[in-house]
């Protein structure tokens, strides 16, 4: 996964954000995490959708029965940055939760239906991630 995740960041910076193959359209960003346990930094490639005042990420781990490593880097530390097209913005990270959560969740899955059939893959609610701009 390192190496596909590697290639995907590569083209993403060579081209000013956009990504072709899968993504080719695709709104994609490239999510800053510092581990949880080791403190370095990790860089994820993600879809993202834009909502009031910033933009919401998917820990969907194409359907995987558990979270992804970004995730509970976020949740460790939620002052992330992210790469989005040319520019890097800081962020704070935030899980969505009730109403706001099926409103942005549901809008993803009506505009990209993978997201559907990662969420029918597994039994654990996919969390959506809200990230805002930093203070």
């Amino acid at each position: 996964m390192s190496d596909w995740n590697e290639k995907i960041i590569a083209e993403f910076r060579a081209n000013g954000g956009q990504v072709g193959g899968q993504f080719t359209g695709a709104p994609l960003l490239l999510l800053h995490t510092v581990g949880a346990k080791s403190g370095q930094t990790r860089v994820s490639p993600m879809m993202y959708q834009e909502v009031d005042g910033g933009y919401a990420v998917f820990a969907s781990k194409g359907g995987a029965p558990t979270n992804p490593d970004w995730y509970h880097n976020l949740l460790a530390q939620p002052q992330v940055e992210a790469e989005i097209g040319s520019d890097t913005v800081g962020l704070v990270a935030r899980v969505a939760v009730g109403d706001e959560r099926e409103r942005i969740w549901s809008a993803q899955k009506a505009a990209y239906p993978g997201f559907a059939d990662y969420e029918r893959k597994t039994s654990r609610q996919i969390p959506v991630v809200v990230l805002e701009p930093a203070p």
